[in-house]
């Protein structure tokens, strides 16, 4: 009763297959706990910020940039070497560990300002790695048909665990004391290690047909450990979603440093109490804008239009700022930049690495999405610095640009939507051995 309840939900909310069913819905339930245990430590991670100067934020920034660099290219020894069904699993367990040492050293020294500031540059790199791992996993296991109907839906489980996630923070940031957060993350990023296994053997018994990839292997992608970096910059499909995201980071920052500074009054708890509402405010959105629009919005406007959607509102949206710049104003920008990113431009984005091969999904796409993206925070993160500290720009001029970065922003989304929709046979991607 219940079972069927739920498949005629799906299948008019997303117009989801009866053998797509167990795959959605246990890659929803991946993404869920996921990115529950990500926000539980990303108001942690941002309301220390609000004690740093720009310009410190701006070296951790810039720190970050270079550490993303070498994990990448860690990353892409280890998609060369280990045996890709343990690959994905390996690295949720790496990063589990890793918040139970931040755990341990918090309790041990007193001193927190090194270990607080390593803790900010660790879950900025865990912000990008730990889901453009999992979207690489979901284009094996979908086809670009598939990925049109069903991303979106799928991208609703990344928001539910962006609800449950901050109210855990909210409810118990104050009583337990942010370092026990960490203890808990840590738990739940080991769920979905078994989940993983089970979504890999679903691919050939309930996901097979002629459109798919062949199975997950128990055998490792082997070639060039750094031919990721190499087929990024040799590529121009590839180069142009770089420039989006670099672009997207480039609006990302300019809104996150005035929020930082704007909050800078309140304290730490109060901080991460604020930034936790706001990310339970951007997820209700992104939810019900997922689960009933982002599918349907792809299908029937078509791919140009779908990722310059929220581009173009966030250029309006900053030009209002312009006019208009206070505090709740930000907030509210904020909340619709976030939530139209992770219900509409963010499975959009996804899509188009269905039309790359394994070796490109695994070894370009953490480039792309994680040292592009840290490369354009550090870009932006000094550029905001400049306009404030050292120009002394208020936030009316800085929206204005933001603006204009939004414009362009829009143009390459255009560009890259077409690309997708074009006949995409010529597009090949060398393997890099």
């Amino acid at each position: 009763m219940i079972r069927n309840i739920i498949l005629n939900f799906l299948k008019t909310a997303s117009k989801i297959k009866e053998r797509e069913v167990k795959a959605v819905v246990f890659s929803f339930l991946f993404v869920v706990v996921l990115m529950s245990a990500y926000y539980i430590l990303r108001p942690v991670r941002d309301a220390m910020a609000s004690d740093w100067t720009d310009a410190e934020v701006s070296w951790l920034w810039t720190l970050n940039f270079f550490i993303s660099t070498v994990i990448v290219a860690l990353y892409g020894i280890m998609v060369s070497k280990f045996r890709f069904r343990l690959l994905v699993p390996a690295m949720y367990g790496i990063f589990a560990g890793s918040f139970i040492i931040f755990y341990v050293l918090g309790s041990i020294y007193e001193d927190r300002i090194l270990i607080d500031k390593a803790f900010y540059v660790w879950v900025s790199v865990f912000s990008l790695f730990h889901i453009s791992v999992f979207w690489s996993f979901m284009s094996e296991l979908f086809s670009k048909e598939q990925s049109s109907r069903l991303f979106g839906v799928i991208a609703v489980g990344a928001s539910v665990g962006g609800l449950i996630g901050p109210s855990i923070t909210a409810i118990f940031s104050v009583s337990l004391g942010t370092d026990k957060l960490m203890l808990i993350a840590s738990t739940m990023l080991l769920i979905p290690i078994p989940i993983i296994f089970f979504l890999q053997s679903l691919k050939t018994k309930e996901l097979n047909n002629e459109v798919l990839n062949t199975p997950i292997s128990n055998q490792s992608i082997g070639g060039n450990p750094l031919a990721g970096f190499k087929m990024f910059f040799s590529n121009p499909y590839l180069l142009s979603i770089g420039v989006f995201i670099l672009l997207y980071t480039g609006i990302s920052s300019f809104v996150y440093f005035e929020l930082k500074n704007l909050l800078s009054d309140f304290s730490r708890p109060e901080r991460s109490v604020i930034w936790a509402q706001m990310d339970l405010a951007v997820n209700i959105l992104a939810i019900s804008t997922g689960l009933f629009a982002t599918g349907r919005i792809v299908t029937r406007f078509g791919m140009p239009a779908t990722i310059a959607m929220v581009p173009i509102i966030i250029c309006i949206g900053l030009l209002i700022l312009a006019i208009s710049p206070l505090l709740g104003v930000v907030m509210i920008l904020q909340i619709v930049r976030r939530a139209g990113n992770y219900a509409v431009t963010r499975p959009a984005r996804e899509m188009l690495f269905t039309l790359v091969n394994q070796e490109t999904r695994f070894k370009a796409k953490p480039v792309i999405d994680i040292v592009a993206y840290r490369g354009g925070d550090m870009i932006t993160a000094w550029l905001f610095t400049g306009l404030t500290q050292g120009l002394g720009l208020g936030l009316a001029a800085v929206a204005a640009i933001g603006a204009g970065i939004a414009g362009l922003w829009t143009l390459v989304g255009i560009y890259l939507g077409r690309w997708f929709e074009r006949d995409n046979s010529n597009l090949t991607i060398p393997e890099h051995r």
